[in-house]
């Protein structure tokens, strides 16, 4: 027996000696996301339940005693969603890790909230099918990737977590169990529970197993880079790429600051011609999916020429482990920023015809604010991922502030795909409009009366224990 008190005695009952830890023996890993902002505190304990049912067991007696349940995946996370609340209780879905069933006719998996993305695509592989969202962390939780709608460089083509999730197992905060949706891609049935709970972090209920839409697997790509000498002439091209009927995997925008950090960081040239580089300021990064070898050659074909009418400097088809190295870079690119002493990571979404302009006026706020923005982003679907360099707290939110309220002017929202979290929060309950910020406090206490889910984030304006 760890701990003496009732609750303690409790879950150690119901999880076993090894199925729950109590502060201050926990693991490190388990107390923070990968928020640049940790808030260092202790949980009471941290539970890792291995079913459903201790699932719902663990939220009855959280309920009963309550206690704050954070609810946790893989931890690679952005914005401050899985830090732990003082004397509250981590869910920890590590143990839940099944994949409880494959279906190659329907295109269906149902999997538990911890199987990782890198799991997942190792089980469909025999299967010729995939999953195809792909946030950039293979490590990340189908949970995780739920809680936050989690989207990533292929959300040009294959969307965003909510449009390849058909169900979902959930446990309210009363312990509950319940699903929504199931194996169908049509629903009209009443209220959507799902799509409400996809992206609510973790508020409305404990996400435990997930029902994916999967889509065939292709095994023939190739990788464009199409230097340009501004964004505004890279932009240009988007939309044309967009509607050409080419449907890129990938199509992103990636400026001269941040390619030269990921390159080098990552120990790799692009072999750009140097006069072609001594006029570039911004790449786009384009990657072609197909069935057949002959088609992806026609696709390349094509889309060289329309990259030829929008002022590109030319056009290399990057080859196998090159292709590779610059796609895992950039996918890596939280990281690279971070050790460059990045203080925030912003992920403004925007029209897709306003990245040249919102990128524009954030290097003009970021100016203003004597501070540093550089990045990437998805400019197929206007999602742009800014690294903020300012280490003084009140400057640097007086920037995000501005930098989020004139995405809102443009049509945008403050978050594309990492979730308010903690880390936006007060820009958040600033910025939007009350009356929506109401009603969603009300659907929250519906589902979760104690406010004890995921507490002291996104709607919730109580100062943290």
């Amino acid at each position: 027996m760890t701990t003496p008190d009732p609750l303690g005695a409790q879950l150690e009952s119901l999880l076993g000696s090894d199925g729950v830890t109590f502060a201050p023996h926990h693991h490190p890993d388990d107390l923070h996301d990968e928020s640049l902002h940790p808030v260092a505190v202790e949980p009471y304990a941290v539970t890792y339940p291995r079913t459903t049912d201790q699932v719902a067991a663990i939220a009855r007696l959280a309920t009963q005693f309550r206690r704050a349940i954070t609810p946790r995946g893989s931890g690679t996370g952005l914005s401050g969603g899985a830090l732990p609340v003082a004397g509250g209780i981590v869910v920890s879905f590590a143990r839940m890790n099944q994949v409880r069933s494959i279906d190659a006719s329907d295109h269906i998996a149902v999997v538990e909230a911890g199987v990782t993305l890198r799991d997942l695509d190792a089980a469909l592989v025999p299967y010729g099918l995939r999953y195809p969202v792909y946030p950039g962390e293979t490590s990340g939780s189908l949970g995780g990737n739920v809680n936050t709608n989690a989207g990533g460089m292929r959300a040009v083509r294959h969307g965003v977590t909510r449009h390849h999730v058909t169900g979902l197992e959930l446990v309210l905060a009363d312990g509950t169990v319940l699903t929504t949706g199931g194996p169908v891609v049509k629903n009209s049935s009443g209220y959507d529970l799902t799509q409400l709970v996809i992206g609510s972090e973790g508020t409305l209920a404990l996400v435990t197993a997930v029902t994916l839409r999967l889509s065939a697997r292709l095994e023939h790509s190739a990788t464009l880079l199409a230097p340009f000498a501004s964004l505004e002439t890279a932009a240009r091209a988007v939309p044309s790429l967009v509607a050409s009927g080419l449907e890129p995997a990938i199509l992103e925008y990636v400026d001269l600051v941040t390619m030269q950090a990921l390159t080098s960081s990552a120990g790799f040239e692009l072999g750009v011609d140097p006069g072609v580089a001594a006029r570039t300021t911004a790449y786009l990064v384009i990657v072609l999916e197909t069935r057949t070898r002959e088609q992806l050659e026609a696709d390349l074909e094509h889309a060289t020429t329309l990259l030829s009418a929008h002022e590109v400097l030319d056009a290399y088809v990057l080859e196998g482990a090159l292709a590779q190295r610059l796609i895992e870079a950039r996918e890596r690119l939280f990281w690279v920023s971070k050790a460059a002493g990045a203080t925030d990571i912003v992920d403004v979404v925007v029209p897709r015809s306003q990245v040249p302009r919102f990128l524009a006026d954030a290097s003009a706020i970021a100016a203003s604010h004597q501070s540093v923005v550089a990045g990437c982003g998805h400019i197929g679907d206007g999602n742009v991922h800014l690294s903020v360099f300012q280490p003084d707290d009140q400057k640097r939110n007086d920037l995000l502030l501005d930098i989020f309220r004139r995405g809102i002017e443009l049509g945008g929202q403050i978050s594309g795909e990492h979730g308010i979290g903690r880390d936006k929060q007060s820009a958040y309950l600033a910025l939007t409009n009350p009356s929506v910020l109401d009603l969603q406090r009300r659907i929250k206490a519906v589902f979760d009366p104690w406010h004890l889910l995921n507490p002291y984030r996104h709607l919730d304006e109580r100062p943290t224990p």
